[in-house]
């Protein structure tokens, strides 16, 4: 079975067993037709994928690796705030009439700042200190910037990444201020393992661990037949992950640059409510 199915299926079961619901409360997400999306949920969900075991990628329900990582590169890589540079229509619905999300995710990255070093943006920040100081504790970004999310379309989820090397091992924490179980978990854990892993390439690092932090971690109303049904199939062995072995700078990575082996998993037919 593979680890990120495990953790998925347990998580969920003791959302639904042991979780707590809004329907009490006025709710600012809402379904396409106007009805307020409730939610049943558990704070404060921490789980830990080691890397050098197996790629964290669910079995239980098709995961589209390749779109993840360009949403992953548009945001680290790209820097962008803009839903055209996506070959996904994920994020076409916090887009305003010229395509942007506003100062959120990628652009945050962006903003570079003054350092003793020179002037770096986060990303490179984190590429530099990976490099030349490996034993740091203040290798992280947040994208959680106060000044800004009065114009950010959709406040940040994802929103801190902290890195530790130990040795020549490369771990990282992946903090969520909220996790939407069905749509994301599976989506969010593997693209962040696809950044570890990237990131430890081109430091010359082998990829350790992942520990995500979900602070909400809850399921939505209508999800709940779907999950319900995703967790109780019987799920596969976990696929064999690669990267390019020849790419050796951050900003040549593309969604071709990785590759699964062996990858088998249930079809998931059904279309996914999205609420807003």
């Amino acid at each position: 079975m593979s680890k990120a199915d495990q953790l998925f299926i347990e998580n969920c079961k003791d959302i639904l067993s042991k979780g707590v619901w809004d329907t009490d409360q006025s709710v600012r997400p809402h379904w396409e037709d106007g009805a307020p999306a409730h939610t049943v949920k558990k704070f404060g969900i921490v789980n830990r994928y080691d890397l050098r075991e197996e790629f964290p990628i669910q079995t239980i329900r098709k995961m589209y690796l390749k779109s993840a990582v360009d949403e992953l590169l548009w945001i680290w890589q790209k820097k962008s705030n803009s839903v055209g540079e996506l070959s996904t229509g994920i994020w076409d619905a916090w887009a305003d009439e010229t395509g942007s999300i506003g100062k959120a995710y990628g652009y945050q990255l962006g903003i570079k700042h003054e350092y003793p070093e020179g002037e770096m943006d986060q990303v490179d920040r984190v590429l530099y200190d990976l490099k030349h100081n490996p034993a740091s504790r203040r290798i992280l970004t947040n994208l959680y910037n106060h000044h800004d999310l009065s114009e950010m379309a959709l406040y940040p989820c994802a929103w801190s990444m902290t890195f530790n090397v130990s040795g020549k091992t490369l771990n990282a924490v992946l903090n969520q201020r909220s996790q939407d179980m069905l749509t994301a978990n599976g989506w969010n854990v593997m693209q962040y393992a696809v950044l570890v892993h990237m990131l430890a390439q081109v430091s010359g690092l082998k990829a350790g661990q992942l520990i995500h932090v979900i602070a909400d971690a809850h399921i939505y109303d209508r999800h709940v037949p779907l999950v319900e049904e995703i967790i109780a199939r019987t799920p596969y062995e976990a696929p064999q992950f690669s990267l390019d072995p020849s790419v050796t700078d951050f900003y040549a990575f593309t969604p071709d640059s990785v590759k699964l082996k062996g990858y088998q998993c249930h079809p998931l037919d059904e279309k996914i409510p999205v609420a807003i």
